[in-house]
């Protein structure tokens, strides 16, 4: 049994933490949220784990020596997903772990050996975007849409069963030769050929083991120190010239300006503002016409 975490993406919603240092990087309630995951692991006998890398990738170098995990470089990261990743490590798939780095779990979730493949999910009541399961009587995975209501949706890890690997990769190679696929999930492959391939059973979860955070506010409800230190230099930086501490910049949203490298919109009390810069060195900060 293995384990791969995909730790290449730029997470770019995670503005402006993620200029500075990936995600998986970031640390939660005093711990890193990727060495954290090593450590759960590992603690439950899985010490073959590979780290596939992309954006700042020499930033994970360090886990080598620290964790004896090995890291691959996925070359595509900044233009394809997440099926790019899976790519470099096809021939690590067997009875595998597939893990996000920047999740962070609050028990250890990989405390059990399962002999078939599953997908973690949780309960939402009202509407998701999220990919909702449809399961039969024994908890097998029968169908898989975008969007629902009242379902339960996948989150977090997964386990793919040798046999559902030696499947998933032949398809996965051959679908890898469309654009569309490059560019979409490998939960995408999964769903389109969902009945070709080995029965996934569902694990439920119940809600607050498995954490995701796509936003500094999603961090900050989980994890209260950042709500007045943000480990952010940009964040210091919009606060010394407003003159105002880090709890009071809120509601931070992606925002794409033309000719400008770095720039996301921000609320300061009652009106909102737009950071841009090209070297995060020199900086405008300009309010908002709204």
């Amino acid at each position: 049994m293995n384990a791969i975490i995909m730790a290449a993406g730029t997470s770019s919603r995670f503005v402006p933490l993620c200029w500075e240092r990936p995600k998986g990087l970031l640390e939660v309630k005093e711990e890193i949220l990727i060495e954290r995951q090593i450590k759960q692991l590992k603690a439950a006998g899985v010490n073959g784990i590979t780290i596939v890398t992309g954006y700042m990738a020499d930033k994970f170098e360090y886990l080598k020596d620290k964790f004896g995990v090995s890291l691959v470089y996925n070359p595509d990261y900044a233009r394809y997903n997440n099926t790019s990743t899976l790519m470099c490590v096809l021939d690590k798939l067997g009875d595998t772990w597939i893990c996000s780095s920047d999740n962070y779990f609050t028990e250890n979730v990989f405390d059990e050996h399962p002999a078939r493949s599953q997908y973690s999910a949780e309960y939402t009541d009202g509407e998701t975007d999220e990919y909702c399961l449809t399961c039969d009587k024994d908890d097998n995975i029968i169908n898989v849409t975008v969007g629902g209501a009242n379902a339960w949706y996948m989150i977090g890890h997964v386990f793919f069963s040798k046999d559902f690997s030696d499947a998933f990769k032949k398809i996965l190679v051959d679908e890898y030769k469309n654009e569309e696929t490059r560019q979409g999930y490998w939960e995408d492959v999964y769903i389109k050929h969902l009945k070709e391939l080995p029965l996934m059973k569902i694990r439920k979860f119940e809600p607050g083991i498995i954490n995701e955070f796509d936003s500094l506010e999603d961090l900050r409800a989980f994890d209260k120190s950042y709500v007045k230190d943000t480990r952010s230099s940009v964040i210091k930086c919009i606060c010394n010239k407003l003159k105002c501490n880090e709890s009071q910049i809120k509601g931070i949203k992606k925002y794409k300006f033309s000719n400008c490298k770095y720039s996301f919109k921000f609320d300061f009390q009652t009106k909102s503002y737009i950071f841009l810069s090209n070297n995060l060195t020199e900086n405008l900060i300009t309010e908002e016409n709204i």
